[in-house]
């Protein structure tokens, strides 16, 4: 089982589970709060809420977790799929009551939808900013024309207020690694993207996008859609 996946298990079955570390490439190790990836609406942030709001027609959870974000909108009557690459959070997302969970990598994925869903930085799953350049136009065989995608991300440039920026590579491009009971999984790459920089490059490809929220701590709320 994965790591992160053995966190999410534990807290399921019991309600509580051991410290779930998540070691980093530009800092000290940091606690990741498990609860957080139960929470329910009433717990979600306005960011979150709003582009739940904003969801239409068939509806694609990208990165779902354990599908807190997919019962919402299933309580607006929504039709969503709610994908995941973790194992024991799509069984999470079942048990949960999501009607439509499946273990599946977006990047392989070919049905289409009308709203493609990425929240809690679900985009950083690209890794790099030439990943987020090429996730843009995979996403294109995914919509329906007249679809939209909607995502948040965060501009980590605070973190270098007090030392200097990679000169080797974008600043939002880290790496991560949890811990959990003393076993670890492997490293991943993990994207923030500042918005002007993702406003670039999804115009570069082929998409018309618009900033509709900005919660004032570098958090930031993008709609893509495409011409025509």
């Amino acid at each position: 089982m994965d790591v992160f996946g053995k966190a999410l298990t534990d807290f399921y079955k019991t309600g509580k589970a051991d410290v779930l570390w998540l070691h980093n490439s530009y800092d000290e190790p940091e606690e990741m709060p498990i609860d957080f990836f139960f929470r329910n609406d009433e717990e979600m942030p306005v960011m979150e809420l709003q582009a739940l709001q904003m969801c239409r027609g068939r509806v694609l959870d990208i990165g779902a977790g354990v599908g807190s974000h997919a019962l919402v909108l299933q309580a607006f009557n929504i039709d969503v799929t709610a994908i995941d690459i973790s194992e024991a959070a799509v069984r999470i997302m079942e048990e949960r009551g999501v009607k439509n969970p499946l273990l599946q990598d977006v990047f392989s994925y070919e049905e289409k939808f009308d709203t493609l869903l990425m929240l809690m930085n679900g985009i950083g799953l690209t890794g790099t900013l030439i990943g987020f350049k090429n996730f843009l136009m995979k996403l294109k065989s995914l919509l329906n024309p007249g679809g939209q995608v909607l995502f948040d991300t965060s501009d980590i440039a605070y973190l270098y207020e007090d030392a200097a920026k990679p000169e080797n590579q974008y600043y939002g491009e880290v790496s991560y690694q949890y811990e959990y009971q003393g076993e670890k999984g492997s490293w991943f790459n993990w994207l923030y993207i500042d918005p002007k920089t993702a406003v670039l490059i999804a115009e570069e490809t082929g998409w018309l996008s618009e900033i509709i929220f900005d919660d004032g701590e570098d958090q930031y709320l993008i709609k893509l859609t495409l011409p025509g």
